[in-house]
């Protein structure tokens, strides 16, 4: 998205660079990420928006051809180059090949190590470094593709899914669960009353022992009760108390405990089944690490 900017390919590198001094990469069935087709991405976007995004891609190869700049400003904090495209449909298909894989039992679980996030990503808008929202496509495709009947969408990033919120409010096939450090961004967002939405927003500074209340206080009783089919999760490691995205206080041995909730939750309902996609965490180290306590719970290594 620009030189400077947190959203960037580095965040990657250091999940990468993690998980090979960790040893973990070893224990992984790693593949690549197709392209997903636009089909599915309609799912959970309008005709017309995705249309958007590739005529402003398009668009801008044309004006980088004359000479003009490398990149489309979408709003304050979010830009579009001439590889977005193709980068924000390999991480919807990451999404969709991993529910594939997890549906026809090739794997138990599966996360997504991809860029751009999603869980800004309207149904007809793009906003906080989101094109595409990968989790709600993916839930969607679940749902309409595979037949299933109730799927679940954890949400654990330092701000508040906004365009899964938009996209799934009121669908009484998925339940949304998330907390969120608040008020913060998107401040201009109104949250949905929606039955099938349980947000938990909380002030700055709020630790992991306290998140991990909430969870079993509030986020387990309604899953339970839900009994989803499979679990998606939108993994966002901005919480951390490293990252200056945030001003939350969680650690790495939070996220394996939340991890591990949501995951006995989807051995006694799901059959063990969780689709994980990448959202935030900008601190490097702190997002290796976190990504390494996740995928370690999820993995049972």
């Amino acid at each position: 998205m620009g030189a400077g900017h947190p959203e960037c390919p580095e965040r990657l590198d250091a999940i990468e660079d993690r998980l090979l001094i960790s040893g973990l990469a070893a224990a992984l069935d790693r593949r690549e990420a197709p392209i997903a087709p636009l089909t599915d991405i309609e799912l959970a976007h309008s005709r017309m928006y995705v249309a958007s995004i590739r005529g402003l891609s398009d668009g801008l190869r044309d004006e980088i051809e004359a000479g003009g700049p490398t990149h489309a400003q979408v709003d304050p904090d979010t830009a579009l180059n001439v590889s977005t495209w193709d980068a924000a449909l390999r991480a919807a298909g990451a999404a969709l090949a991993a529910t594939d894989a997890v549906i026809a039992g090739e794997l138990e679980n599966a996360f997504c190590a991809t860029r751009p996030p999603g869980h800004h990503a309207c149904r007809d808008k793009a906003m906080g470094f989101c094109f595409f929202n990968n989790v709600a496509i993916a839930a969607k495709y679940a749902l309409e593709r595979h037949g299933l009947e109730r799927v679940a969408i954890v949400d654990f990033d330092v701000h508040h899914g906004n365009g899964t919120e938009d996209i799934v409010a009121g669908d009484p096939r998925i339940l949304m669960v998330s907390f969120y450090q608040y008020p913060f961004y998107p401040l201009d967002h109104v949250h949905s009353n929606a039955g099938n939405l349980v947000n938990l927003p909380v002030p700055a500074y709020t630790k992991g022992m306290e998140i991990r209340n909430l969870v079993e206080s509030v986020w387990i009783p309604r899953l339970e009760a839900f009994r989803p089919e499979m679990i998606f999760i939108s993994a966002g490691f901005d919480a951390h108390r490293e990252d200056d995205m945030g001003q939350m206080g969680l650690v790495e041995q939070d996220y394996a405990w939340i991890t591990q909730r949501v995951k006995d939750v989807a051995r006694r309902h799901a059959g063990g089944r969780i689709v994980s996609c990448l959202e935030g965490g900008y601190a490097l180290s702190a997002l290796g690490r976190s990504v390494e306590a996740h995928l370690r719970v999820l993995t049972d290594v």
